[in-house]
């Protein structure tokens, strides 16, 4: 495989690397039923930009258990190599999302997050290109602070994007979690959130205007997911709305992380994202360029329309089931 930096192609691409949990997701629907699906969003993200056709490998943490059989067999299936130390002599972390009629998920956690030292000291090695993180990794200690340490070493050599991906089950008040969340989007190349975690992260505060400081703050792009109405996009200079997929829902869960894999696929294929040696200010200066106007170039929208028909494909399937390439454009 290629990378293409600018335009240019550059030699073999080195791997996307995802930091964050691997969990199994307990879908428990309107009627009783109770049914269990690989998931965690940064492993939703790895598993939607494997399938894409990109290399990827996760430093997570799974048990030696039934459940983390499952885990390693669905992510690897799909071509997502686990970093060394992943696999840990501990219970694997479960979601359970209780189901409305209307496929919409609320959660409750059994999760215990940190990375092993051999975990750890494999994001040392075999710099990636591109770096995603977010949701529980990035909140839950103490692993979070391991992933924050992460980030200042590996943004010097690749890009990187994030998305907060709020448990408000899990976190403190939510004037005690921007600290972090804002360290990370100043970190960050690309940062997509929900206006739920904006509207909890800062009550009283229009999402829209959150999205827009952000977007100053660090990151070229932050998109803002509106669920069935779509996402808006906001950049240095301006913002523009991305059209919703119609489709009919089957549930919702993994849907953002499948907007943020299609994202991530699209602009590492547009040499807007990535690194490795000496590339990653280039693209990331590339992505910087690509902003800077008032009007959207259409090679961000359509990487924005692919993350959008990834997140509504992914709503038409039970669990968090993102598409393959072939499918993308069936």
């Amino acid at each position: 495989m290629t990378r293409r930096i600018g335009g240019d192609t550059a030699g073999p691409e080195v791997p996307v690397l995802v930091v964050g949990e691997a969990l199994v997701d307990i879908l428990a629907g309107v009627g009783g039923q109770r049914r269990s699906h690989p998931g965690g969003s940064p492993a939703n993200v790895a598993l939607g930009v494997a399938r894409l056709g990109h290399p990827v490998r996760i430093a997570t943490r799974v048990g030696a258990d039934h459940f983390g059989r499952l885990l390693r067999t669905h992510l690897e299936d799909s071509g997502v190599e686990l970093s060394p130390g992943s696999v840990v002599q501990a219970p694997t972390s479960t979601a359970t999302a209780e189901l409305d009629a209307a496929g919409a998920a609320d959660y409750t956690f059994d999760i215990t997050w940190a990375l092993s030292a051999a975990a750890e000291e494999s994001l040392r090695d075999s710099p990636p290109a591109h770096v995603h993180t977010g949701s529980i990794a990035t909140a839950l200690s103490p692993g979070a602070d391991q992933v924050l340490h992460a980030l200042h070493a590996l943004r010097t050599s690749a890009t990187v994007s994030y998305d907060p991906n709020l448990r408000p089950a899990l976190l403190r008040p939510a004037e005690q979690e921007r600290e972090r969340v804002e360290q990370l989007v100043t970190l960050s190349d690309v940062v997509k959130a929900s206006e739920e975690d904006l509207a909890w992260l800062y009550p009283g505060v229009s999402p829209d205007k959150t999205a827009a400081r952000w977007a100053t703050s660090g990151p070229t792009l932050v998109v803002l997911t509106l669920g069935a109405n779509g996402a808006r996009v906001w950049w240095r200079h301006g913002c523009q709305d991305i059209a919703p997929v119609p489709v009919r829902v089957v549930d919702t869960v993994g849907a953002g992380d499948a907007f943020m894999a299609g994202l991530v696929s699209r602009l590492l294929h547009a040499g807007l994202l990535g690194g490795g040696l000496a590339e990653a200010a280039t693209a990331r200066a590339a992505l910087r360029a690509t902003t800077d106007t008032d009007r959207l170039p259409a090679v961000l929208g359509e990487a924005l329309a692919t993350a959008s028909r990834m997140a509504a494909l992914t709503c038409t399937r039970e669990g968090a089931d993102p598409p393959t390439a072939a499918e993308l454009v069936a």
